[in-house]
């Protein structure tokens, strides 16, 4: 069997970063030296996935290793930070190099692909979990928060909705075509990092939506000190959503779901076609779905129960 330190070595040390990177010193010490530019303000972040909770045990190694990472990444996403570094720690049940080596591929094509460099971690024996922390900057002054919003503002989602929880659904019914967008949506979910930043000086809050859109609206408007008007007709909903669970289905999926990692703003209703003009030009629609109202509570949705993923409660979706 393997030791920790030759897994380290052969799955999780990539070559050396180039000064451009920001890391002096990097996997292979004590601590990692990360050299921040002059004028930046660092965002940090940790998530834990675990097997059962977070994704299926029986997923691809390399969804797997790719997914830890995109749901740390679209936290940087949601502060409007761009990403720089992170860490990564790994609780194995065994030392399957084959799964290894899928996992690390999964994880690697995602930093390369975001540009972030991993600078250090762990491996240790366990129930199969993986922790990420991930590093990024953002101009001095210049970070997305959940705590501006007003009264008046629009809210906003990129994207669509309900294809996390949709490509879970698909899942559990036994459906593995890693091709069909939902399953994609859900194992592969891509961190909104370009329009975080295209974001910045529009946005007067942001938050991704994780636990679904009206739990994560909830934590936006306790920030604020607000409440909100939803349109859930306005609601854009994945591709594929109606038809693979109908449509009452694919409406809670999109209102209750998690594992969507789209942001959901609260702008100016003056910055709204800029706002749209910035993400059209990344591709990425940018949809109203709301009003910001100085009135706390949410409005236009029935409220029964939980509606989003709670930990140690269970979730609603």
């Amino acid at each position: 069997m393997a030791s920790e330190f030759e897994l380290i070595a052969r799955h999780f040390t990539p070559a050396a970063p180039g000064p451009e990177a920001g890391v002096p010193l990097g996997v292979g010490d004590d601590c990692a030296l990360l050299a921040p530019r002059p004028g930046r303000q660092l965002a940090v972040s940790v998530d834990t996935s675990v097997a059962g909770v977070h994704f299926p045990a029986d997923a691809p190694a390399e969804a797997i290793g790719y997914r830890a990472l995109a749901v740390s990444l679209s936290d940087l996403a949601a502060m409007g930070a761009e990403p720089r570094w992170c860490l990564m720690a790994l609780a194995l049940e065994n030392d399957d190099e084959a799964w290894l080596a899928e996992f690390a591929r999964g994880f690697h094509s995602l930093c390369q692909a975001s540009h972030v460099a991993l600078v250090g971690g762990d491996v240790t024996r366990g129930e199969l979990a993986v922790g990420v922390t991930v590093m990024g900057e953002v101009p001095n002054g210049e970070a997305l928060s959940r705590g501006g919003a007003r009264a008046g503002d629009v809210l906003a989602v990129t994207g669509a909705l309900g294809g996390g929880a949709g490509g879970l659904a698909l899942w559990q019914r036994g459906e593995r075509d890693l091709g069909h967008p939902l399953l994609a949506r859900y194992l592969k979910p891509t961190p909104r990092l370009a329009a975080g930043q295209a974001l910045r000086g529009l946005a007067r809050a942001a938050i991704d939506i994780s636990d679904g859109l009206l739990a994560d609206l909830e934590h936006l408007l306790a920030a604020s000190g607000v409440g909100a008007g939803l349109e859930p007709e306005a609601l854009p909903l994945a591709d594929g959503l109606v038809e693979a669970l109908g449509e009452a289905a694919a409406s809670r999926a999109a209102l209750c779901g998690g594992d969507d990692y789209e942001l959901l703003v609260s702008l100016p209703r003056s910055a709204l076609e800029e706002a749209r003009r910035r993400l059209a030009a990344q591709g990425l629609a940018l949809t109203a779905i709301g009003t910001v109202r100085g009135e706390a509570g949410i409005s236009g949705v029935a409220l029964e129960g939980s509606h989003g993923w709670q930990h140690f409660r269970g979730g609603g979706s």
